[in-house]
């Protein structure tokens, strides 16, 4: 559909408002799910992005690759499994997910920014330090109503980011674009969700938003009622429906992470469907957004 000039002339001012709002603010980028598979929507972010550069957001983009991993890990004859959400991680497995992350996935991402014009930088948590971690056990949910630990072995859980090798990149026009990877004090490797790293990010960044790309419009009461849509929930909300259980499986990682990034400082954070053409866009600079938004 083609539009006449003066239709383009008035979304453009309409979005005024919106990037005024945004303009020299911090926005972390969860970047995965079928975003990340389809061709056309990879493009379609990536100038998303470059969109948001030029009009002076300072975007941090921090990418997972979980389908990647799990084809990788079925040539090497090994059987992805997963706990609360989260891949049972061994020896052999975090290798293979650093070789993935960091390797193929940043690296094409990079390249892709780069080509428009944008200077990107990859990184994973072991450049500078970026991520430190420590060991991260798995909460289950017992049918009697207790939860548990389990070990599920190089899975990491965020100890410290360093803010400041983020903030130099920023103040001279990089943008950075992270692999999900921490290390220990031991110089181990952790596969960390990147989810929790985008959290953990946003909030010591004091992020304006974080933004989750996934591959659901958002956050139901009744995911099977597509009638239950919830726009907006607060921190309590979200604890609540954690806890009767109507948010589960891999979706549990994603509320987490906005629960974690807003006790940290981040503005807001939203949880977006990453199918939609330009769904960044639409949810920054759009009166009605797009997704599910936890707030304080």
């Amino acid at each position: 559909m083609e539009f006449s000039a003066e239709v383009k002339a008035s979304i453009l001012v309409d979005a005024l408002p919106y990037i005024q709002k945004f303009y020299g603010k911090t926005i972390v980028i969860k970047y995965g799910g079928n975003a990340m598979i389809n061709d056309d929507l990879k493009n379609k972010v990536m100038h998303d992005i470059v969109l948001m550069k030029y009009v002076g957001i300072r975007p941090i983009i921090v990418h997972g690759g979980g389908p990647d991993i799990t084809g990788f890990l079925q040539k090497f004859g090994k059987t992805s499994r997963f706990v609360s959400g989260l891949r049972v991680t061994d020896k052999e497995t975090v290798q293979i997910a650093e070789m993935v992350l960091v390797g193929k996935i940043n690296s094409e991402i990079v390249s892709r920014l780069n080509h428009l014009h944008v200077n990107a930088v990859g990184l994973s948590g072991k450049d500078a330090d970026l991520i430190l971690a420590k060991k991260k056990k798995a909460v289950i949910h017992n049918e009697n109503g207790s939860t548990g630990e389990v070990d599920i072995g190089f899975v990491g859980q965020i100890e410290k980011i360093n803010s400041g090798l983020l903030n130099d990149l920023l103040d001279k026009n990089y943008v950075p674009v992270i692999a999900p990877i921490g290390t220990g004090e031991d110089g181990a490797s952790y596969n960390i969700n990147a989810d929790y790293v985008a959290a953990e990010i946003a909030g010591a960044m004091q992020a304006e938003k974080l933004l989750l790309l996934t591959d659901v419009e958002g956050i139901y009461r009744d995911y099977n009622d597509k009638s239950t849509f919830l726009s907006t929930l607060t921190q309590k909300q979200v604890q609540d429906m954690i806890n009767k259980r109507e948010i589960n499986g891999g979706m549990i990682p994603k509320v987490e992470a906005c629960l974690c990034s807003l006790a940290k400082g981040t503005g807001k954070a939203s949880i977006i469907d990453g199918r939609q053409a330009h769904s960044l866009i639409l949810e920054l600079f759009t009166s009605q957004g797009i997704g599910t938004q936890v707030i304080r």
